[in-house]
């Protein structure tokens, strides 16, 4: 169990530079970033930010997600994004993964674990960061356990995730998604044998233009035990609950039949909270049902990154599963900034590593 996961190392928006500033001071320090090389204007802040600090001491693995339906003015933005990342990260290496297999199937998460297998952690590196901004889920989620699981198997290397939001910026971002429904790679966990009848409670998250998604997902699947939609609470704009519980109105009532108790609550800028929030919600599950059910989380985050990231901490810390619709083209009008916009949230966590190494004997980091 990671215990320090409840109350990690978490640093916010203008302290994330200060964090970087002070903790990669240290010459001895060396790091392998993972990031996103598409469309998306947020991919390269992370990479300029770390490059400042890190110079020559900074390598980086940048992934570019290949799709069937890119629009020619997509693929030119990733080309400039890819061109100037390479230039930002000298030390860097693009992988481009078609995230279909010919008859359709996603297989972005399984050619990602291939391709991270031939080209391993470098020797001497003391810190990988993923950067989640730009990397959808389906291949964004593989990458944050199989990094996690090689960081924590390795003595002193620390494993961080940083993510730069914008939730106004992600409701123009408009997704066509396959008809294809399946679980993330890595996040199908078995649920063993057992003599109780498995309950399945779903939790998906509620964005902006994803209803379709979503119906896919639970027309797909056999009838729910129970549905805990999750909504971002607090959020930036005050009133983004009230306008998508607007928009879901008939899947709420009509076809979800949710009763209003059972909707979930999460921070729109700290993953923690809806970290904590899904375990909480699991443990209340499993002390419910024992000795009735055998209770299977299943998540769906189709929204905000920071509560993405939140819920795919609680699915591998507790073994839940993770079902997904995986997008076969974006649509992106307008780039650029729109007048009235606030600012990218910045967020950063340090997952794993040295700074923790007092937390079993009761010594929580500062």
């Amino acid at each position: 169990m990671r215990e320090h996961w409840a109350n990690c190392i978490t640093n916010f928006d203008d302290d994330v530079a200060g964090f970087i500033a002070d903790y990669f001071a240290n010459t001895e320090r060396r790091v392998l970033l993972v990031a996103a090389a598409g469309f998306d204007p947020r991919s390269r802040r992370v990479s300029k930010m770390l490059a400042d600090a890190l110079g020559d001491r900074l390598s980086a693995y940048y992934i570019r997600e290949d799709r069937p339906g890119a629009t020619d003015e997509l693929m030119k933005r990733a080309d400039e994004n890819e061109a100037a990342l390479k230039l930002i990260v000298p030390n860097s290496k693009v992988f481009t993964l078609p995230v279909f297999a010919d008859d359709g199937a996603p297989v972005g998460g399984a050619r990602l674990v291939t391709k991270m297998a031939a080209n391993p952690i470098g020797e001497g590196i003391t810190d990988v960061i993923l950067d989640l901004s730009a990397l959808s889920i389906g291949i964004g989620f593989p990458a944050a356990k199989l990094l996690l699981e090689d960081c924590e198997a390795t003595d002193g290397m620390a494993f961080h995730l940083m993510i730069v939001s914008n939730p106004e910026l992600d409701d123009r971002i408009t997704s066509v998604p396959s008809n294809r429904i399946s679980p993330v790679k890595g996040y199908a966990p078995d649920v063993g044998l057992s003599s109780l009848e498995v309950a399945q409670i779903w939790i998906p998250q509620l964005a902006r233009g994803r209803a379709s998604t979503l119906t896919q997902i639970d027309a797909a699947s056999e009838r729910w035990y129970k549905v805990c939609p999750v909504l971002p609470f607090p959020a930036r704009n005050p009133r983004r609950a009230d306008d998508l519980l607007t928009e879901y109105q008939n899947e709420l009532v009509n076809e979800w039949e949710i009763d209003p108790r059972d909707i979930v609550y999460a921070s729109e800028k700290n993953p923690l909270d809806c970290f904590r929030t899904l375990s909480t919600l699991k443990e209340r599950f499993d002390r419910t049902m024992e000795k009735t059910y055998q209770p299977q989380m299943v998540l769906s985050p189709v929204g905000s990154k920071v509560l993405a990231a939140g819920a795919m901490m609680a699915a591998i810390e507790h073994g839940m599963s993770v079902q997904y619709v995986e997008t076969e083209s974006y649509e992106f009008a307008d780039a650029a900034p729109v007048a009235g916009d606030p600012p990218d949230m910045l967020v950063h966590m340090v997952l794993s590593g040295p700074l923790y190494e007092g937390y079993a004997a009761g010594i929580q980091p500062e």
